[in-house]
């Protein structure tokens, strides 16, 4: 059975921290490249950050550098989004994705083959 659940949302300050988690079950992670999305009330999904099936970084949203920082542990099967120093505009829904192959596809939802349920970042006072 696939699988895929993220975890590790909540409710943070301002300057916070979170790090979140993509942990599958029933792929060969090693052969998908991983997206972190987020979803905002009222706005299309958006790409965060995306790591190569071999642990190089792609980020799709310029406010994540220097924040956000996407790691994978093969051995695992899982995925992490470390996030610092959050914003209130960070709060949104997110999911994790996976895309068939080596390379990140870019920031495009249909791109990705597989997603998790999500996972709610609240960044408030």
């Amino acid at each position: 059975q696939l699988q895929i659940a993220e975890s590790g949302g909540g409710l943070v300050q301002p300057g916070g921290s979170l790090r979140l988690s993509c942990a599958t079950s029933g792929f060969t992670l090693e052969d998908y490249a991983i997206g972190w999305f987020r979803q905002a009330p009222g706005k299309e999904r958006e790409g965060v950050s995306c790591t190569t099936s071999s642990g190089e970084t792609t980020y799709y949203l310029d406010s994540a550098k220097g924040r956000f920082t996407i790691s994978r542990d093969n051995a695992k099967n899982t995925v992490y989004l470390q996030m610092n120093s959050l914003k209130p505009e960070d709060t949104a829904i997110y999911y994790c994705a996976l895309d068939y192959g080596y390379y990140c596809s870019g920031p495009i939802v249909y791109e990705y083959d597989y997603w998790g349920q999500g996972t709610q970042v609240t960044v408030s006072s």
